[in-house]
């Protein structure tokens, strides 16, 4: 376990804007911990009650979605996703040299953001990605039609959004996400996220009025290290998490929880499972599993269903 005192960066990147480290313990247990971490943390340092009504949370797809429901349950605030996708390197495709992200209000993806330094030192051009970038261009799409039916994001000109994330390695997505937002006229941005480097996190402040990090490690490879349990998320998942945080109504001034896994969560979404298996959730766990048929077929996740049983999904983030 790693103490986090002073490699934690807890400052909102606006003018003369403050604050004293915190301690937290390395690694972070979960995605839904950090999150809760993280919306105490924005609770003390974003004036909410500048924008009455209109606040935000969105969640960048998968694992930051897992971190915005908490986010947005802790205050007590709408969520949503907001889909992004990496431009990968052809060669060696888990390095990002560019992304894109979905256009508020409209259906579609503003235009590709690139690391031009990056496509230097590759000796890559755009044009040279046309192919990666129409492949993650109908991925967008297909996500779009999953998570939403189609439907674009509300408009969020004069909104203060919070752009919430599981981590930043580079940043990438996170760059397109915010110049998206900042172009359908956000009023104030917020970027949130866990865990980052430091060259991540300060790159970020050119991009939002505020960037919330809470911890900064100086030695960083990979988001991943800082959790213990970074499993990956399935569509079904996301569908779930969003589920959950539709269920939650403001009642008396608290958000309410209430019956968890009923409508939408029970039909069955294109892409989201396999042709046998429909997301399903036990309304008084809260848990996520998968109903299956009697046929063995393979789950979301990858994992060979049990005829005729129930099982709970792999999912990394359950309490």
């Amino acid at each position: 376990m790693i103490h986090c005192a002073s490699m934690c960066a807890f400052e909102g990147y606006t003018g003369g804007m403050r604050e004293e480290p915190r301690r937290y313990v390395l690694p972070f247990p979960d995605r839904r911990a950090a999150g809760r971490l993280l919306g105490e943390r924005l609770k003390s340092t974003v004036q909410l009650d500048d924008w009455p009504g209109r606040t935000l949370v969105l969640g960048l797809p998968r694992g930051g979605v897992a971190v915005a429901e908490q986010v947005a349950s802790v205050l007590a605030v709408p969520m949503n996703v907001m889909i992004t996708r990496k431009i990968g390197y052809p060669r060696q495709p888990e390095l990002g040299v560019g992304a894109i992200a979905e256009i508020p209000g409209e259906v579609g993806c503003a235009p590709p953001v690139y690391d031009c330094g990056l496509l230097d030192a590759l000796s890559v051009t755009p044009q040279d990605l046309a192919a990666v970038l129409a492949a993650e261009e109908a991925e967008l799409a297909r996500r779009t039609r999953v998570y939403r039916g189609g439907s674009p994001l509300p408009r969020v000109a004069g909104w203060c959004v919070v752009v919430v994330d599981d981590g930043l390695a580079t940043g990438g997505t996170a760059r397109a996400a915010l110049r998206s937002l900042r172009e359908a006229q956000a009023a104030h941005l917020v970027l949130a996220v866990p865990v980052a480097p430091p060259s991540a996190a300060t790159a970020m402040r050119a991009e939002a009025d505020q960037v919330i990090v809470l911890a900064t490690p100086r030695h960083f490879s990979s988001v991943g290290e800082w959790y213990a349990s970074f499993g990956q998320l399935s569509d079904a998942d996301v569908l779930a998490l969003l589920n959950e945080g539709r269920g939650l109504t403001k009642a008396g001034g608290r958000r309410r929880r209430v019956a968890y896994g009923l409508g939408p969560l029970r039909q069955r979404w294109p892409g989201a499972c396999a042709d046998a298996a429909q997301p399903s959730a036990h309304p008084r766990s809260g848990h996520p599993r998968c109903r299956t048929s009697q046929a063995a077929t393979p789950r979301s996740s990858g994992i060979p269903a049990v005829p005729g049983r129930l099982r709970k999904s792999p999912w990394p983030c359950a309490p």
